[in-house]
């Protein structure tokens, strides 16, 4: 009886981290709809540094990740939310260039995503805010006689590191992702 019930402990044990290991990886790409949006490469920025004509303009996010600006140079951009880098450019004109600088950060134009797969016109397409799959898709001249069209898989960049996973038409589509519709069997 001892060993039956240590057998069993186990066997609820892997069956649990099992789950848990699931559910996480589901959770992620959702959690990362809700988050704020995070700066990458390929975006277009207007950064404004009111009173300072000479030091506001349009800066794109180059392939390290920075943008470049007159006076402070190199600015790290990947990953920061709009707010986050105007506290970083404040900070650097601080030191030394201007006294209380006042800077705003929005985002000209986003970064592309992609569709992929069973689409009459696969490829690279501009970022609209308020985007989901079936207008991605829509974007793309819509699906194939041959696409399975109940969902699609996305694979998109979290905390670094690229994840797939299916998601529904309805689902929101963030710049950068690639979004793959796969061919049915019959």
């Amino acid at each position: 009886m001892n060993h039956f019930g240590l057998l069993v402990a186990i066997l609820a044990t892997a069956l649990l981290g099992g789950c848990a290991s699931q559910t996480a990886t589901v959770a992620t790409p959702r959690a990362s709809v809700e988050t704020p949006y995070r700066l990458g490469s390929g975006d277009r920025l207007r950064v404004i540094v009111f009173g300072q004509d000479n030091l506001s303009n349009s800066f794109s996010v180059d392939g390290a990740g920075d943008i470049s600006m007159p006076l402070i140079g190199r600015v790290r951009a990947q990953g920061l939310a709009t707010a986050e880098l105007e506290h970083t450019i404040e900070a650097r004109l601080r030191q030394g260039f201007l006294r209380e600088p006042s800077v705003s950060v929005e985002v000209e134009a986003y970064r592309p995503f992609f569709v992929l797969g069973e689409v009459t016109v696969a490829g690279q397409y501009p970022f609209i805010m308020g985007m989901t799959v079936q207008k991605a898709i829509a974007v793309a001249g819509g699906f194939t006689p041959r696409a399975v069209e109940g969902s699609v898989d996305i694979t998109r960049v979290v905390d670094g590191h690229p994840v797939t996973f299916p998601a529904p038409l309805s689902f929101p589509v963030r710049p950068g992702d690639a979004i793959t519709v796969e061919e049915r069997f019959f």
